[in-house]
């Protein structure tokens, strides 16, 4: 009788197992490495072209990416913290949900790019060209939208927001 009921736990407890690993293999996602991923963390990038390349997905983690060109690529979903895109022509460019906490955009050319729900936390677009440039929903340092704000116009031919709106700024 002891060893019946003994006998039916461990049979309760497999039971019980078995769901649970039918549960979370028939719930499991399969990851699917991009072959097409880009990684250039800690790369010196200078005066490289990239225009209208699709580099979604792709880490520019601390990379130096001064004076190259990523003219009407498509950069969304990437990783650019610390990044350094001094003097970089970013025309035309998408970096939706783009991740770039500390970049530096100084003296970039910013005209027509997408920002939408970028995340650009201390990032720096001082004398950055920014004219059309959608930033809706973007995380911005309240500062550089202040100074964005002094210089904001134009209105960006994909999303069709006014880079003022886009940044909140007051008239």
């Amino acid at each position: 009788m002891i060893l019946s009921k003994l006998n039916q736990r461990l049979l309760n407890i497999l039971v019980i197992i078995a769901i649970a690993l039918m549960w979370v293999l028939l719930d499991a996602h399969v990851a699917i490495a991009q072959e097409s991923t880009v990684n250039y963390t800690y790369s010196e990038i200078r005066e490289q072209d990239f225009s209208h390349k699709d580099l979604a997905g792709g880490v520019f983690a601390a990379a130096d990416a001064r004076g190259s060109s990523f003219e009407g690529s498509d950069v969304s979903n990437s990783i650019l913290t610390k990044g350094i895109f001094i003097n970089t022509n970013l025309k035309d460019s998408n970096f939706t949900s783009s991740l770039m906490d500390r970049v530096s955009f100084e003296n970039s050319d910013l005209t027509n790019a997408i920002f939408k729900d970028a995340v650009a936390t201390s990032t720096i677009f001082e004398g950055a060209t920014i004219t059309g440039a959608d930033f809706t929903d973007a995380i911005l340092d309240r500062y550089q939208i202040y100074l964005m704000c002094q210089r904001a116009e134009g209105t960006n031919p994909v999303t069709g927001v006014e880079t003022r709106y886009s940044l909140g700024c007051r008239d």
